[in-house]
């Protein structure tokens, strides 16, 4: 997922849910700013604010390793 994809589910997800802009920020405990340039896709984005948004829209993180072949042992 690149940070445009991120972006837009987050301003879908939010939008979805009758969310404004302010009101999501204050819920995640970030700024404004921050979830302007996070919906926009800003590649440098902090990744615990981030996760701090995810968590108040409800949406889960799952990060899984690359799964290992026969020959990978």
């Amino acid at each position: 997922m690149s940070p445009i994809e991120l972006g837009t589910l987050i301003r879908t997800t939010r939008l979805t849910q009758g969310l404004r802009q302010a009101q999501l920020a204050a819920v995640a405990g970030v700024g404004l700013r921050f979830l302007v340039e996070l919906e926009a896709g800003k590649p440098t984005a902090q990744i615990g604010k981030t996760l701090a948004v995810l968590a108040a829209l409800g949406c889960r993180v799952e990060v899984r390793p690359p799964r290992q072949g026969p020959s990978d042992t």
